[in-house]
């Protein structure tokens, strides 16, 4: 009943996301115990810090997922059986979600969550549900695991973050030491994953005022002054409420004691510098105060101007950072704005959208670039002449936007694609992994996708990869032409010219029930066998099969009269003659028998051993020709008003040779061209597949192109 979809554990697509906390780091605060989640593998206690999400992650199943609940609702069948025989049916899956949530069936909630996150994995309302279905079953630890599982495939979602932080604060003991130190620990996950999203303030504001009730004014502190290097939608609100909270409490509470005792210096040389620079009636006086005498305390006028000038100095130092973050927003916030839906939907993005991607994309690589090159020491701008800011700029920032990217357009091979080329020069283990994520998640029909991860595997040495790669995807979409012969191909590269002629034959038994495959194979088998295998009797054996089989199709015909062309005439000189004649009596359009019959007697003049052989060959074609009526004056003379549709096979085509003129000292004599050589190589080209190499329920096939330059033949009148 449950068929292909019957996921009882975590999702296979999980095990290829993950993030390592590396990257950039902010102020210098308090390293900060941390427990370890499962969710990364590093932890960010020393600053914001970006994500690394293209690494491999293998993560731990959920367990339990089948608790029994006797039979199943009434409508789960039916409404299963749609997404099983249409896995790509969104609204089929909605209906089936939908309708396990009103009849509250654990069993089926579950069994339908899972194969449905299988699928589409980024749809982090789904993780949130299932999270909250396992919490109202009083199964904490579960919706703590569903969480840790979406986490994992979207480190980027903020909403998923706070989702999860809310859930252990609403199921953790807070009156205990260790649940404030993994709270926090979660809280540094989760800035480290998604604190550089450019929506990800309500994370850093949660973080702040979670600090703030735990009574810990230097940890807020500490956080305001991190997201001040982030730039994000509401830079200025952090601002604000930075600028309040050290204005409103004691600075030896919302300082660190380096950080006050640095400013407490400051504060006195700039006092002692004032008192040297001022008149010295001050000095004066102090000479002449009584032996004895101590020094007047200080009024409470001049604490609170002293509190008042430091908290200036404080301020001074954050706008500085303020200002700077507030380039980086500015430049970024005309991209941003473009950026209409930077979630995943399975709706269609318009060419705007998707033009807004590619353009931010190029945008931040650039200003990578230029962070880079200052790095070198090389003078540079950034782009339109911007300033770049090495803190902000840089590899791990496109790494983040990237990732961004493909969450909102993980439907979009392109942007897949632009990120592996990316990543390729940099780090082949990532690029591996981006192809895998996409391959085997996000894009599981985009076969020409498969087939360039296949490429990639066999240029870096991974043989087995890349097969296994193009045996999944045969799997998957069955009868693809093009799939097939990129495996017969891949065994060809590596020597394997028995198990590349295996595959061919194959093709050629598996498609005898459809014509025109198994003509198509059968020529790619022919070509092998002459070429590589050098054996004309078997490749010949191979068309005459194929003839017998589809005695209409013209190509199966024309790749004969090569084979035997380029055969040694000595052996087998009557070869070519016997397949012009089995071409003019099979049913052919008259058009293609006419070009058989050229050819057959421009080979009788160029190697005939006898002049009554060529005469009656030659007669033979005149009377084909008379046989078609008004077609035989064009044929003889050239006058046709549309030359192409002599040169034309029944498929449409072919191409027409252009046409050769005659000396006029001379008088008129037959002029043939040489036929080009059919099987000298692969007409198709290896990597631009036309269409028809599809079966009809992935696109159809389109017609054949024939490769045969045609001729137009002259010859006098009779």
């Amino acid at each position: 009943m449950m068929g292909m979809l019957n996921f009882g554990g975590p999702c296979p697509g999980f095990a290829y996301y993950s993030f390592h906390i590396t990257g950039f780091e902010g102020p210098e605060v308090t390293d900060i115990p941390q427990r370890n989640l499962g969710v990364s593998e590093d932890k960010g206690g020393g600053g914001t810090q970006m994500a690394n999400p293209s690494a491999i992650y293998s993560g731990p199943a959920l367990e339990g997922d089948e608790e029994e609940e006797g039979d199943l609702p009434v409508d789960f069948d039916r409404l299963w059986k749609v997404v099983n025989d249409n896995p790509q049916d969104f609204n089929g899956w909605t209906d089936l979600l939908q309708y396990c949530e009103q009849e509250g069936h654990m069993t089926a909630s579950r069994r339908a969550l899972n194969a449905f996150l299988a699928i589409y994995p980024l749809c982090y309302g789904y993780w949130k549900k299932f999270a909250d279905l396992e919490r109202r079953a009083a199964h904490n630890s579960k919706a703590e695991e569903v969480c840790v599982r979406g986490l994992k495939v979207i480190p980027l979602s903020v909403d998923l973050w706070i989702h999860y932080i809310n859930l252990l604060l609403g199921t953790l003991n807070m009156n205990s030491p260790e649940s404030i130190e993994r709270i926090r620990s979660v809280f540094e996950e989760a800035v480290a994953a998604a604190g550089w999203d450019w929506q990800s303030d309500r994370l850093w504001d949660l973080y702040a005022e979670w600090e703030k009730e735990q009574g810990d004014l230097k940890a807020m502190t500490a956080v305001y002054d991190r997201v001040m290097r982030v730039p994000t939608q509401l830079y200025s609100t952090h601002y604000e409420k930075l600028k309040s909270h050290l204005t409103s409490h004691a600075l030896q509470d919302v300082l660190s004691p380096e950080e006050y005792t640095k400013l407490s210096s400051e504060y006195k040389q700039i006092q002692i510098q004032a008192k040297q620079e001022g008149p010295n009636s001050t000095a004066d006086e102090e000479e002449e105060r009584p032996p004895g005498e101590d020094e007047p305390a200080d009024s409470g006028k001049d604490l609170e101007e002293a509190v008042q000038k430091m908290q200036e100095l404080l301020l001074a130092s954050r706008e500085q950072v303020y200002l700077q973050n507030e380039v980086e927003v500015r430049k970024r916030w005309n991209y941003e704005d473009g950026i209409k839906r930077p979630y995943f939907h399975v709706k269609p993005l318009d060419r705007a959208q998707l033009k807004a991607w590619h353009s931010y994309l190029d945008w931040e690589i650039a200003e990578a670039q230029a962070a880079q090159e200052v790095t070198e020491g090389t003078s540079v701008e950034g782009p339109e002449g911007s300033n770049v800011n090495e803190s902000v700029a840089g590899h791990k920032r496109v790494l983040i936007l990237f990732e961004r990217c493909v969450i909102a357009c993980a439907l979009y091979e392109e942007l897949w694609d632009k990120y592996v080329h990316y990543l390729e020069p940099r780090s082949l283990e990532e690029t591996r992994s981006v192809y895998r994520r996409a391959c085997e998640v996000h894009l599981p029909y985009k076969h020409s996708f498969h087939m360039q991860w296949s490429r990639f595997e066999e240029r870096h040495g991974n043989i087995l990869e890349a097969q296994r790669i193009l045996e999944s995807l045969e799997q998957r979409m069955p009868g693809l032409a093009m799939v097939r012969l990129r495996r017969a191909g891949l065994e060809r590269r590596v020597g394997r010219l028995d198990k590349a002629e295996s595959l061919l034959k194959e093709a050629v038994e598996q498609n005898k029930d459809k014509p025109h495959l198994h003509a198509f194979f059968s020529i790619k088998l022919a070509r092998f066998l002459l070429k590589l295998g050098k054996n004309p009797s078997r490749a010949r054996a191979v068309l005459q099969e194929a003839i017998d089989l589809s005695p209409d199709n013209s190509r199966l015909y024309l790749n004969l009269l090569d084979l035997e062309v380029s055969g040694d005439l000595r052996v087998n000189g009557g070869g070519v003659q016997q397949c012009v004649s089995k071409a003019l009596a099979a049913p052919l359009s008259p058009k293609t028998k006419i070009l058989f019959s050229q050819q057959g007697l421009q080979f009788a003049e160029d190697y005939g051993t006898t002049v009554q052989g060529v005469l009656s060959i030659y007669e033979e074609h005149q009377r084909l020709l008379g046989e078609l009526g008004g077609t035989k004056r064009g044929a003889e003379n050239g006058d046709d008003d549309d030359p192409e549709k002599i040169s034309k096979m029944d498929d449409g085509s072919a191409v027409s040779a252009p046409v050769q003129g005659v000396p006029p000292s001379m008088p008129p004599v037959p002029m043939t061209t040489p036929p080009p050589p059919m099987m000298g190589g692969d007409m198709s080209g290896y990597g631009g597949y036309s269409s028809w190499y599809q079966q009809q329920q992935y696109g159809g096939y389109g017609g054949y192109q024939n490769p045969w330059n045609q001729y137009n033949q002259y010859y006098p009148s009779s």
